[in-house]
């Protein structure tokens, strides 16, 4: 199996033409692959784990839409080429996802700092999540952001442990606000075993 690749480089992006042609497949495709690297904790929140595949494509569907030309490209792969796991760590875009923009505002604004707290814990072994360093993702005045983006750093052991078929592998958070944990099905547990070097 090779290794995965952790960087989209100018070369990787498709001519506009092309995508057009393609996309209609390639987001099929994209949506299967996408279906076990996403996992939900607690009542209103969602992991959406990023590599090199989500990122082509997301970089594409921005060139797609908004049609910016070569100065464009250079940005989106500023952008998100951070997003893409580097060999020993996996990479999730997390969501709070409440339609109400009532409800919404008062829940992210006891939320704040919750991008500290995420974890996975691999058979008791914890691994703490880093926030992306790009941009503070809680406000002064304590709220969060409905979208962030957080790394999380594997030894090789803690690889070895989650590489292990039916190994026990929690997702969660310790904020006061939103303590809750989920068990990564054995499906996810599989797909994202295949981010690591």
């Amino acid at each position: 199996m090779s290794a995965p690749k952790k960087e989209i480089t100018r070369d990787d992006i498709w001519p506009l033409e092309k995508y057009e042609a393609e996309r209609k497949r390639l987001r099929s495709e994209l949506v299967n692959r996408k279906k076990h690297r996403r996992c939900d904790v607690g009542p209103v929140c969602t992991f959406y784990f990023e590599n090199y595949d989500t990122m082509w494509s997301q970089i594409q569907e921005m060139l797609y839409i908004e049609k910016g030309g070569e100065e464009q490209i250079a940005d989106e792969l500023s952008a998100y080429n951070p997003l893409i796991p580097k060999g020993r760590e996996l990479v999730a875009t997390v969501m709070f996802e409440i339609d109400d923009p009532v409800r919404r505002a008062a829940f992210l604004s006891k939320l704040g700092g919750v991008e500290e707290t995420a974890f996975f814990e691999i058979n008791g072994d914890r691994v703490q999540g880093q926030p992306e360093e790009d941009v503070d993702r809680t406000t002064a005045d304590g709220k969060a952001s409905s979208v962030q983006f957080i790394h999380f750093s594997f030894t090789d052991a803690q690889v070895a442990a989650f590489r292990e078929e039916g190994a026990k592998v929690m997702l969660g958070f310790t904020h006061e606000a939103y303590a809750h944990i989920t068990v990564l099905p054995e499906q996810t547990r599989a797909a994202l075993a295949a981010d690591f070097d």
